[in-house]
């Protein structure tokens, strides 16, 4: 039999798994030669620790960082592109390899104090199987970060997963029903591979913009939709994003929240030049979805309006160009009266309030006074305060 050290030294395609910490401590165990008793301790402690990090069963653990590795294989079926032979040859004896590696047990593993270790779980698994049922599913399984996560921040230019992004759900969501059908229709569009356009939303804070945006996110997660949510001043980074996802198999909606230009900003022909698809950003699977309190997405001030005739109306023109490269355009604007006692008798079955109905009513009229306005968000907050019996 190889040894098990053997099998992970002489991996090529899913090579990267030695960068993981987990791989690393196993490799470390299995490479000594157990003499040093108190050196094979370290180690196996050092691994095993590690492991209980992500779970107690090796063989889960084996599994699920094969099934997310990012290898020329995956890619190469996510690109649907022929699978050279050696290729695939190399794929089945690796997974092999790692099939007999998962079974590993503390009883393989020579040492004076064996009996004393803690243990890890194992269990039967069929690799070979198991990855070909997982590339045959890759548009909606992905690879990678996007197998593990589905929603993903801009840290130092490089695409990071978001560890604990809003569980926002549209069942969570209340109102604004015609509006948001819109953009599911078109998130579906894209899942399906039909043609979609980039979506704004504008309208009053509190209005459920984003919390729209995350909640399709979560709810189409599962179908292959991730979220990548990007600042204003990473505008520049898109171009570079889009050529990094223009390949894979899932769908990607960029994420712009509360985007708002000044006159000087640098970002605007940025943005500018992303909307009008130019060869390097039309791609089918990349949509832009961005939230703004203005039509325009620029803060006018009586200064941009001085001037000639031809200059305001250049700068006008400008300012409405940006937006209506959006195919989408989508009003939220803060509920009337009616439509936001709805909301607010729908949130108050769901967390259980009970009071009298005319109670609750001027309760959240007086609560929208103060909070500027009736939106869903006064609503959720007056809802929150009623149940954590603060008011």
């Amino acid at each position: 039999m190889t040894p098990p050290a053997h099998l992970l030294h002489s991996l090529v395609l899913f090579r990267s798994l030695l960068h993981l910490p987990v791989y690393q401590k196993l490799l470390a165990l299995l490479d000594d030669d157990h003499t040093d008793t108190t050196r094979f301790l370290d180690r196996y402690a050092a691994f095993v620790a590690e492991l209980y990090r992500h779970t107690d069963n090796l063989s889960e653990y084996i599994q699920t960082t094969v099934y997310e590795d990012d290898n020329i294989y995956v890619r190469l079926v996510a690109e649907e592109k022929t699978i050279p032979a050696v290729i695939a040859d190399t794929l089945h004896a690796e997974l092999r390899a790692l099939e007999t590696l998962s079974r590993l047990t503390p009883a393989d593993l020579k040492g004076t104090c064996r009996g004393c270790l803690p243990s890890w779980q194992t269990k039967e698994i069929d690799l070979t199987r198991g990855y070909a049922e997982r590339m045959a599913t890759i548009h909606t399984t992905g690879y990678g970060i996007f197998a593990a996560h589905h929603v993903f921040i801009i840290r130092n230019e490089i695409i990071t997963p978001l560890q604990h992004p809003d569980p926002q759900k549209l069942s969570d969501l209340y109102g604004y029903t015609a509006e948001r059908r819109k953009i599911i229709a078109n998130t579906e569009a894209l899942l399906a591979g039909k043609p979609s356009v980039n979506v704004l939303l504008y309208g009053d804070a509190g209005t459920g913009k984003s919390s729209t945006i995350k909640a399709i996110a979560n709810e189409y997660a599962a179908c292959g939709l991730r979220l990548i949510e990007i600042k204003k001043s990473q505008l520049h980074l898109i171009p570079s994003i889009i050529e990094q996802l223009a390949k894979n198999p899932l769908k990607f909606i960029l994420f712009i929240d509360d985007l708002t230009f000044t006159e000087t900003d640098n970002e605007f022909a940025s943005l500018k030049a992303i909307l009008e698809g130019s060869a390097a950003a039309r791609t089918k699977n990349i949509v832009v979805y961005a939230t703004s309190n203005r039509r325009h997405l620029m803060k006018e001030t009586f200064s941009s309006r001085e001037g000639d005739d031809i200059h305001r109306n250049d700068t006008l023109e400008e300012t409405i160009s940006l937006s209506a490269r959006f195919g989408i355009i989508i009003t939220f604007q803060k509920p009337g009266t009616d439509a936001y006692l709805e909301i607010v008798d729908s949130l108050a079955r769901e967390y259980e309030i009970s009071i009298q109905e005319d109670q609750l009513h001027a309760g959240a009229e007086m609560y929208a006074l103060r909070a500027g306005g009736r939106t869903p968000r006064a609503a959720k907050q007056y809802i929150e305060l009623l149940a954590a019996n603060t008011l």
